[in-house]
């Protein structure tokens, strides 16, 4: 079981003792690192992969707002602040949760269940030519889905979602990397489509027919889609 790095920033000493209490009870996560300020944290994250910060927006030298906004690659956060009027710029970030101090365990719990619906997981292991299915954790469970069920493949901002013959199943996932999973049978023919070539019944140089469901192709991807299909 995958064991998630969280990084606890904060400037008081409490509110750092607290939030570690709460994630010691979690064996799914381990404290990679506690610290009292956003330099600090900054070294940590040169040398560690983080799944996920507590990060403390009220701080001296460098606020924490502005601490995520500088960085490159961003791991998940979830805001642990006295303020409440820092809400909104919270979300503006992106930020998973946003916990006002005194953070109790309920709430704090309903926060990591927040992050764990951000985790999808795909396994890859063992893919080869011969593969059938993939496996795509969404809602903490594994989930597996045969290839020959699935008809396209549809990118909806930081989601995408699985068509199959029978069901739709939404995973959080970019659409390019899941791409990297599927076997040939699966031709990109749009930015936001991936479709089954054997699921295609009809199609022309605009568009691509799946039963009764027409799926553009965009002008980038028409050469090698066109070219696919007619194999």
């Amino acid at each position: 079981m995958k064991k998630y790095k969280c990084l606890i920033v904060d400037d008081e000493e409490l509110a750092r003792e607290l939030i570690a209490t709460h994630l010691n009870q979690l064996p799914d996560f381990q404290i990679v690192a506690i610290c009292s300020s956003a330099i600090e944290a900054s070294s940590v994250l040169k040398n560690e992969a983080i799944d996920l910060i507590f990060l403390d927006i009220e701080m001296p030298v460098l606020k924490g707002t502005d601490f995520l906004k500088n960085l490159a690659h961003k791991p998940k956060v979830i805001f642990t602040t006295a303020h409440r009027e820092y809400a909104i710029e919270g979300y503006e970030l992106n930020v998973v949760d946003y916990l006002l101090k005194p953070i109790v365990f309920t709430r704090f719990f309903k926060a990591i269940e927040k992050f764990l619906d951000t985790q999808t997981v795909v396994d890859t292991n063992n893919i080869s030519e011969e593969s059938t299915h993939i496996f795509v954790q969404s809602n903490k469970k594994n989930i597996k889905v045969l290839f020959e069920d699935v008809l396209y493949i549809e990118s909806i901002k930081d989601y995408i979602k699985i068509h199959t013959s029978d069901d739709k199943l939404i995973i959080k996932h970019g659409l390019s990397t899941f791409e990297d999973k599927l076997d040939d049978r699966f031709i990109r023919v749009h930015r936001s489509y991936i479709v089954n070539s054997h699921k295609v019944t009809a199609y022309t140089k605009q568009d691509i027919e799946i039963i009764d469901i027409e799926i553009p192709i965009g002008d980038f991807y028409k050469k090698s889609a066109l070219a696919s299909l007619k194999l």
